[in-house]
């Protein structure tokens, strides 16, 4: 699913809502979560799962067409954790 079909998926179930107005919650979510981990902060959506960043140590890389050796620098990665009911409903436990 895209930003433009949850978007349209909203707004279906919501015929109360115009759907610009659904843009604007949908991407006010979006920019607040973003935000969040750019400042290095954990966002949790219960049932849902877990955002987070994790730092990458500088390392010694390799380029895979020269075999050069070549300095990667250190970087910070989102890393995401799915939640328990997530997980079950994935597996055919819900």
């Amino acid at each position: 699913m895209i930003r433009s079909e949850l978007i349209q998926k909203i707004a279906d179930e919501n015929p109360h809502l115009y759907q610009r107005d659904v843009e604007r919650i949908v991407n006010t979510i979006f920019n607040e979560i973003t935000d969040a981990m750019a400042q290095g902060n954990r966002v949790e959506l219960r049932g849902f799962g877990a955002f987070s960043v994790k730092k990458r140590e500088s390392r010694t890389g390799r380029n895979p067409r020269t075999g050069e050796s070549v300095h990667v620098e250190e970087k910070h990665v989102p890393f995401f954790k799915t939640g328990k009911l997530l997980r079950d409903r994935l597996n055919g436990k819900a």
